[in-house]
C-alpha cells in the first residue's frame, strides 16, 4: 500500500513539472557523484566555471564535503555572487579569472541566464533550446591556465577533483593542465553532444581524450536538453585515472 501511495504522489508532483526519486548512490546521478568524492576521499576540487558559486554550495551544504575548493570565474557579476557565497568560508578560495590554453585578456560573451555565457560564439541550436541564453554583452577578462596555478593551491593536496563548466572551452582547460593532470585524480567535465558553441570539442573528442590520457568514464549525468524535443544536449562526465586502481 505505502508503494502505491509513494507512486500516486510521485505522479502527482510530475504533473506539477517536479520528481520524486530516491536518493541512492546506486540510482541516483548525484547521490552516486557524492558518493565517488567520499569514497574516493578527495580532498581539494578545483571548480573551474564557478559561475555564482552553485557548485561549491553544493559541495558544502548537500554533501557535506569538508575539504578545499578552488573556484575559478571570469565574469564580474557572477564572481561578486561567488565572493558572497564563500564568504567566511577559510577553505574556498575564489578567482576572478578564467582558464584556457593560452594566457592572456579574452573576450567573453555574456548570456543573459549568466551560466551560457562563453569565450566562443553560441549557436542557434542553443539559443533555440534556451532563448534566455541568449548573449547580450561582452566583458574582457585574464585567461591563464590551470598550470600555471596548479601548485599554489595543490602543493600538498592528496586526492583532487578537477570540474570543468567552461560552455565549449573544456578542450582548452584540458590543454592548458597537460603537466597538471598528472596528479588529478577525477575530472568532472561538461560534454555537449549536439554543436552548441562555435568551434567546441564534443563528446566523442573530448572522451577520446581523455581516454587516451588514462582516465575511464565513472558516471554520467543529465546536464541540458531541449524541452521543444526532448533532445539531449550536454550531460556531465566523471572520468578517474586509472593508475588509481578500480572505481
Amino acid at each position: 500500500m505505502l508503494m502505491g501511495i509513494l507512486k500516486a504522489a510521485q505522479l502527482w508532483a510530475r504533473h506539477l513539472g517536479v520528481d520524486v526519486t530516491p536518493y541512492k548512490p546506486g540510482a541516483h546521478p548525484v547521490a552516486r557523484r557524492q558518493r565517488l568524492i567520499e569514497h574516493h576521499r578527495i580532498d581539494t576540487v578545483l571548480d573551474v566555471g564557478a559561475n555564482t558559486g552553485q557548485f561549491g554550495l553544493e559541495l558544502r551544504r548537500q554533501f557535506g564535503y569538508p575539504g578545499r575548493i578552488v573556484s575559478f570565474e571570469p565574469l564580474s557579476a557572477a564572481f561578486a555572487k561567488l565572493q558572497r557565497a564563500a564568504r567566511g568560508d577559510s577553505d574556498w578560495r575564489v578567482l576572478q579569472i578564467a582558464l584556457g590554453d593560452v594566457p592572456g585578456a579574452q573576450t567573453i560573451h555574456v548570456a543573459g541566464n549568466s551560466e551560457s555565457s562563453s569565450i566562443l560564439e553560441m549557436l542557434a541550436l542553443h539559443v533555440d533550446a534556451a532563448p534566455n541564453s541568449r548573449y547580450t554583452g561582452q566583458e574582457t577578462i585574464q585567461v591563464e591556465t590551470l598550470d600555471s596555478v596548479f601548485d599554489q593551491f595543490c602543493a600538498d593536496a592528496k586526492n583532487i577533483y578537477l570540474k570543468i563548466d567552461t560552455q565549449g572551452y573544456e578542450a582548452q582547460v584540458l590543454r592548458g593542465a597537460a603537466r597538471s593532470l598528472e596528479r588529478i585524480d577525477m575530472i568532472q567535465v561538461e560534454m555537449s553532444l549536439a554543436p552548441l558553441y562555435a568551434g567546441q570539442a564534443l563528446f566523442d573528442d573530448l572522451y577520446a581524450d581523455l581516454r587516451g590520457k588514462g582516465y575511464a568514464l565513472v558516471g554520467v549525468e543529465n546536464n541540458f536538453g531541449d524541452a521543444r524535443t526532448g533532445q539531449l544536449l550536454q550531460i556531465d562526465g566523471i572520468f578517474r585515472h586509472e593508475r588509481m586502481g578500480q572505481p
